[in-house]
């Protein structure tokens, strides 16, 4: 009856544990909201720097699950490619730590006093108060901690139980068990701490407890594969990267601790501090490790998993450093806006291409760009913000307006194709089959409209006016012709599909107007020669 007390009030200190954790990363992730996330996403080209960030993350919000899933949400909505994601993922390890360097060096002894500091702070009318919840659970984890080493220190007393787990045992059951509990409880921090207070009282021994780690990070991966269902190839090669290193990082330090475990009991010092050094360790070298030979293992995950639909090579991300000059910002928008331009036509592609035929993975892949510019669009508008502390004069505003405003025509073209998108859910919404003569209007018209887009990009690139009067005028007679032929159509009830078409084309000569505007706007703005400028005013007519 004794061992049954013991049993349940260890169950109930773990479980306050598990949900102090939950509520504690819940809290942070609501604090830092879309900052979080843009922390994340700025992790682009230099692996080392998402490795730092997925570990200082992962420190704050104390769940490495929590990152993990949180990048791959962000791949699955193009923010951030596979690639870019894999240092998120390592260093999202390496931010355990903090738990078990906590707990073995026993400041834990604190947890009453952020609890009551908490509480309140909470209660307070003031806009600190919003960080009360968070410190109040950050506490309410370490003191269910607490109440775990209390509960169980009856069995310092059983030496049945003491023999059997200070006594070596085969480190792959340990491993084993070490993943399965971890997936069961969906964090690692829970096995570790537990782990180490086991160390602490001496019910287990630091040669049991270190396979047992090794295992909770394979364990960990469990959350993050169970978050891939219905995502992008991109998120389920982030989420397998996640799977593969951590299994990797055992496969490669297994033989080490098999063949040094002998002189771990002769390091001198506490069980516990070795055993919470040994986790760090064994994190961040792994993390070290794999960003060394980043580059192969993205190429192995490729080669597994192939390129999805969000493979696609990402824009560049505008910032404004202390010391950059309005040369400097006026130059790296004028060289972002062809890559926009072209990234933009490859949309609207992909989209009357879902119109046109009922694949899914080409519907898919127009979703997800579209919801990639919205964050794009985000981060411009707070770039722009910046950008006008590094205007000096009256002849430097009216140019960065002029900028300002090309973009803007650019993002307004993002909105028509994300209207003309909108008439392929309708289309699906209704169970609607475009009939074939319907699909030819589409094609005609996606056609005539690429070409005025491929226009455009060439002559920016190649610093010319654009040659678009002849394009724009047969494109609006296309435009013309199938709204003739529609009209006919709308008078048969059975030509449902008519009706939604209608909208195509008005959105698509809202397009049209958009890319003749923003020609327009790129040659008056210098950002192609003005010698032939009426070539562009005379498509206005």
């Amino acid at each position: 009856m004794e061992h049954f007390h013991i049993f349940t009030a260890g169950l109930t200190a773990v479980i306050l544990f598990i949900f102090g954790l939950q509520n504690f990363s819940r809290e942070v992730e609501a604090l830092a909201g879309e900052k979080f996330r843009k922390a994340l996403a700025k992790a682009t080209n230099i692996p080392i720097v998402g490795l730092l960030i997925g570990a200082a993350v992962t420190a704050v919000i104390q769940s490495s699950s929590a990152t993990s899933v949180i990048a791959i949400g962000l791949v699955n909505a193009g923010v951030l490619s596979f690639k870019n994601s894999i240092g998120i993922i390592f260093g999202s390890n390496i931010g355990t730590t903090v738990t078990a360097q906590l707990v073995a060096f026993k400041l834990t002894a604190f947890a009453p006093v952020l609890i009551v500091a908490g509480f309140f702070l909470s209660l307070l009318h003031s806009r600190y108060s919003i960080f009360g919840k968070s410190i109040f659970y950050f506490g309410f984890v370490f003191f269910s901690l607490n109440l775990i080493s209390s509960s169980l220190q009856p069995l310092q007393n059983d030496p049945v139980l003491i023999g059997y787990l200070t006594q070596p045992q085969n480190p792959l059951y340990a491993i084993l068990l070490g993943c399965l509990f971890t997936a069961l409880v969906q964090s690692s921090s829970v096995t570790t701490g537990l782990a180490i207070i086991f160390t602490q009282q001496g019910l287990m021994g630091v040669e049991n407890a270190i396979p047992l780690i090794m295992g909770a990070n394979i364990g960990t991966s469990a959350t993050a594969l169970i978050a891939i269902f219905n995502m992008d190839i991109a998120a389920k090669k982030t989420a397998l990267s996640h799977l593969l290193f951590n299994v990797g990082g055992v496969l490669v330090f297994l033989p080490l601790f098999l063949l040094f475990k002998s002189s771990i009991d002769g390091l001198g010092t506490s069980p516990a501090i070795v055993l919470a050094n040994f986790h760090m360790a064994f994190n961040v070298l792994t993390g070290v490790l794999f960003i060394v030979f980043i580059n192969p293992f993205a190429r192995f995950i490729d080669i597994l998993l192939g390129q999805g639909k969000m493979d696609f090579e990402r824009l560049a991300i505008p910032v404004v450093g202390r010391e950059d000059s309005y040369e400097t910002t006026k130059a790296a928008l004028d060289r972002n806006i062809v890559p926009l331009l072209e990234f933009l036509q490859e949309n609207y592609n992909l989209v009357t291409l879902s119109v046109e035929s009922n694949y899914r993975n080409v519907y898919d892949a127009s979703s997800k760009r579209i919801d990639y510019l919205h964050f794009i669009h985000d981060e411009y508008l707070g770039y722009f913000s910046n950008v006008v502390t590094t205007v000096t004069d009256v002849r430097q505003s009216r140019e960065m307006l002029k900028v300002i405003t090309l973009y803007d025509y650019l993002f307004q073209v993002h909105d028509s194709i994300e209207d003309l998108f909108t008439t392929k859910k309708v289309i699906d919404k209704h169970y609607i089959e475009l009939g074939s003569d319907l699909i030819l209007i589409v094609r005609k018209l996606s056609s005539e409209t690429l070409e005025l887009f491929d226009e455009i990009s060439t002559a920016l690139l190649e610093n010319r006016p654009p040659d678009i009067s002849s394009r724009v005028r047969e494109l609006r007679e296309a435009l013309d012709d199938a709204n003739r032929d529609l009209l006919k159509l709308l008078a048969k009830s059975e030509r449902e599909d008519a009706g939604v078409l209608s909208n195509f084309v008005t959105f698509s000569r809202r397009l049209t107007d958009k890319l003749v505007n923003f020609a327009r706007l790129a040659v008056a703005d210098g950002i192609v020669g003005e010698s032939q400028a009426e070539t562009v005013e005379s498509a206005q007519t």
